[in-house]
């Protein structure tokens, strides 16, 4: 029985495993935009078509998990993302870039709404927030591993596109397996709808905590996409070299969100996101005004990505507890600020082709600004009515 218990939490654990597979959009995105020769701004549209789902379908994505259950979401957003590995396998064009980056945004959308529900319902309540964080750590190890497996799929086969043969093989692997695993689902909470986050976003300290998950998120999808080219610019990487940008800034992710489980726990997460976000505002600053300097370059990538692995979940917890009984509300909410993802790397795409360079990079630079400010802005949490 306990055998069974372990295998069916693993299997969820996989599923946040398939949730960073979407990351590979970032260095993806470099080599069509080589393939194809596009500029910034058109390549900017790849990541775009991968968050901009979030905007639009979070809210439908719960409706439809109330409707179908936690665990037929899941399994329905892994069908969604196998189907979307499976078209640049019929074609290669960029129309069928965009449309495999579009299934997979909105397989991840639906994945996001439901995963987590899901892995309550397996684990004891006062384990929830340990156990998420462990499910962001195979997140994180998914993202990260993203590149490498690129680039040893790129030495094996000399082609790019085969590691969406090997994305199609994981993606199935973890559908047969949560398939297969009987789970228990709670009984779901009142479902929610349009109607009831119009209050939540008249609330200023809520709409300040969405707009700075907004921020972040294009942040964290920016230095996916950009660090690679900024690699290739000013350090002279090849393509494949400049991989190794993604790979440490996710590896950073991952030793930084094991370290904020134990900080987290010890030290209050607004004086930690105050401080978090002076370094990383500060780190950037400086590789943006030393990009010929490699080494630092390096390190400035793995510092920002340290500094970004506990943002979200941070800017999450005080938005639940500011509003602790209209959790399902929040979370529909934040779930829709992931669309940030979409808009702030295609600006700096725009911005990258009007100075033929690097300079969009600017735009991270001001939103870990912005994001600074709201953190500030952000203590003491106000109280809040009852609902």
């Amino acid at each position: 029985m306990r055998n069974k218990a372990t295998l069916t939490l693993a299997s969820i654990y996989f599923a946040y495993f398939i949730m960073g597979l979407v990351d590979i959009v970032g260095i993806s995105a470099n080599y069509v935009k080589e393939d194809f020769r596009l500029n910034e701004s058109m390549t900017s549209f790849l990541p775009m078509m991968a968050f901009i789902s979030f905007a639009f379908l979070a809210i439908p994505s719960g409706l439809l998990m109330n409707r179908i259950g936690r665990k037929n979401s899941v399994l329905l957003s892994f069908i969604i993302t196998l189907a979307a590995m499976l078209v640049p396998l019929t074609g290669y064009t960029f129309t069928h870039m965009l449309i495999a980056f579009a299934l997979a945004g909105i397989g991840n959308t639906l994945m996001q709404t439901s995963v987590n529900p899901l892995l309550g319902d397996v684990v004891d309540p006062r384990h929830l927030t340990s156990s998420l964080t462990l499910g962001q750590f195979f997140r994180s190890a998914s993202s990260a591993l993203g590149p490498s497996l690129l680039a040893l799929v790129l030495l094996i086969s000399d082609n790019w596109k085969n590691i969406f043969i090997l994305y199609c093989t994981i993606t199935l692997a973890a559908t047969l397996w949560l398939w297969k695993m009987p789970i228990q689902e709670k009984r779901a909470p009142g479902q929610t709808g349009n109607k009831s986050l119009l209050p939540l976003l008249t609330d200023k300290y809520i709409l300040l905590l969405f707009t700075s998950l907004f921020l972040f998120v294009g942040i964290d999808v920016a230095m996916n996409v950009y660090t690679p080219r900024f690699l290739i610019t000013h350090s002279h990487f090849s393509l494949k070299e400049a991989g190794l940008g993604p790979t440490l800034y996710f590896t950073a992710r991952i030793i930084g969100s094991l370290l904020g489980a134990w900080i987290l726990v010890r030290y209050p997460a607004r004086k930690l996101l105050q401080i978090i976000l002076i370094t990383g505002t500060l780190t950037f600053l400086s590789m943006m005004l030393m990009p010929h300097n490699t080494p630092w370059v390096l390190t400035s990538i793995f510092i920002t990505g340290l500094m970004c692995a506990n943002i979200f979940s941070i800017l999450l917890s005080l938005a639940l507890q500011h509003k602790p009984r209209q959790a399902n509300e929040i979370s529909g909410l934040m779930i829709m600020a992931v669309s940030g993802g979409a808009i702030i790397p295609l600006l700096i795409g725009y911005i990258n082709d009007l100075t033929q360079s690097t300079q969009g990079m600017y735009t991270i630079f001001a939103c870990f600004l912005l994001l600074t400010i709201a953190s500030f802005l952000l203590a003491p949490i106000p109280k809040s009515t009852p609902r």
